[in-house]
């Protein structure tokens, strides 16, 4: 259920460009629209975005053993030492903990090269786009959307038609399962059709798959991601707590293909779609 950008243009839009990399082991995507998007003091700025993303990478890839991380060997950062960018992760993940109720808890999962210990991964890809996205969203008049893997922050003028972001079904990949139109804010996802059982319920300390996919829309793309991952290792009884998130809606498939959304979730939401409680 990965965030697909519909990419169509009409014909009162401005100008607009695309930019596609990987970083962090994933494509990353930046879309500009606006007047002078070729300029190239608009390319720096998108360069300027990749190069933050490659350094979040370089500091807490679990998968490097030349990161920050990756040198602890699982073992959680000291927050009196820490580099700022580290001591503000290790406390988000704290903050995480708390707010999913140990649906997300960085501190058991296990680790890319065995065992189990300390592994951010679940907040910082959310964290690092959103936190490099400031080299872009202060662009004077022009519309942004950023997709990290299925993990999209969006903005676009009053006056400008709004982000079309496609929901894809896991059952079906390539197929659309909902369409979101978002003027701003982000749209997050997790689950297992791509990449297979690979969120842990910390909890229980095994792997999560009794849900297929999680979208999660909201205001923060770094709350949205962690939101996603938690209620995919919560299961399907997580929608509940979803439910009752401030500012936050989610759409939820089942193992068994079962498309449950909140009462916030802005889609099409079919009648057959059972809301949540």
């Amino acid at each position: 259920m990965n965030g697909k950008l519909d990419t169509m243009a009409t014909a009162t839009e401005p100008g607009r460009r695309a930019w596609v990399e990987q970083v962090m082991g994933l494509p990353v995507s930046v879309h500009l629209r606006g007047p002078g998007v070729r300029d190239d003091a608009v390319a720096a700025r998108v360069e300027a975005f990749f190069v933050e993303l490659r350094a979040a990478d370089d500091t807490f890839s679990t998968y490097r053993p030349d990161s920050v991380l990756g040198r602890l060997a699982g073992r959680s950062p000291d927050p009196a030492t820490a580099d700022p960018a580290v001591r503000e992760v290790v406390e988000l993940c704290e903050l995480a903990r708390l707010r999913t109720g140990g649906r997300f808890d960085a501190r058991r999962l296990p680790l890319p090269r065995g065992g189990v210990g300390f592994d951010p991964s679940g907040l910082v890809k959310g964290w690092a786009v959103a936190r490099a996205a400031r080299r872009l969203t202060d662009l004077p008049d022009h519309d942004v959307c950023l997709n990290a893997g299925g993990d999209v922050l969006l903005r676009a003028a009053p006056d400008r038609p709004a982000w079309r972001v496609g929901v894809e079904d896991p059952q079906r990949p390539g197929h659309l399962l909902d369409v979101l139109e978002r003027a701003g804010g982000a749209v997050a996802t997790s689950g297992t059709a791509r990449r297979g059982a690979h969120v842990t319920d910390p909890r229980a300390g095994r792997p999560a798959g009794a849900v297929r996919a999680v979208t999660v829309v909201g205001p923060d793309l770094l709350w949205a991601d962690v939101y996603a991952t938690a209620a995919v290792a919560g299961g399907p009884a997580a929608l509940d707590w979803l439910a009752a998130l401030d500012g936050y809606a989610a759409l939820l498939v089942t193992a068994d293909g079962r498309v449950r959304a909140t009462p916030g979730w802005p889609g099409t939401r079919p009648a057959a779609w059972a809301a949540a409680a």
